[in-house]
């Protein structure tokens, strides 16, 4: 797998402690693009997926994996791959694309399909720098979507992806 860089320990890419994988690769070239050193396909190094996975491994608090980019789904076989020992180790997986959801599920390519299909949360839409915002929950502009999968693949339609309310498993005692 070629990739431009790793986080061990990113809060910013998804919720709780993430490892985030930055793929070598992108054919979007985004204007304002967070990371235009990912562009280039022959850019990065080569990393092996158990190389990878160790990082997983190392740390034990970590809630998540974050596939970034770069595009994730110029190399969809080998993301998925360590997208599934992420979820085997009982962590979820979060997919950043410059695709939209409904092009990635119509595309009929069994390597993104697998990709789709080991990913909780996909962060999709190409970043558009007009519409760049410091608001905009785990995502660089706001036309971005976090697409909850699960449910999407349950009712047919898309369903975005909601924070969970930290402290909702405390109750107040009647008085």
């Amino acid at each position: 797998m070629r990739i431009a860089n790793w986080i061990s320990d990113s809060i910013v890419d998804g919720p709780g402690l993430r490892l985030t994988v930055f793929t070598q690769g992108c054919p979007h070239h985004c204007p304002g693009c967070h990371n235009p050193d990912t562009w280039a396909p022959e850019g990065g190094r080569e990393a092996d997926l158990v190389e990878l996975a160790a990082l997983m491994e190392r740390n034990p608090l970590l809630q998540g994996l974050t596939l970034s980019g770069g595009e994730p789904f110029l190399q969809a076989a080998d993301c998925a791959a360590l997208a599934q020992r992420a979820r085997a180790r009982g962590l979820d997986v979060w997919t950043y694309t410059g695709y939209t959801w409904e092009a990635l599920a119509a595309s009929g390519r069994p390597d993104w399909t697998a990709l789709l299909d080991a990913t909780d949360v996909l962060v999709d839409g190409p970043f558009v720098q007009a519409r760049k915002s410091y608001d905009a929950l785990f995502r660089g502009s706001d036309n971005q979507r976090l697409i909850d999968l699960k449910r999407t693949r349950a009712r047919g339609q898309v369903v975005l992806w909601t924070r969970p309310d930290p402290l909702a498993h405390f109750t107040v005692p009647e008085s």
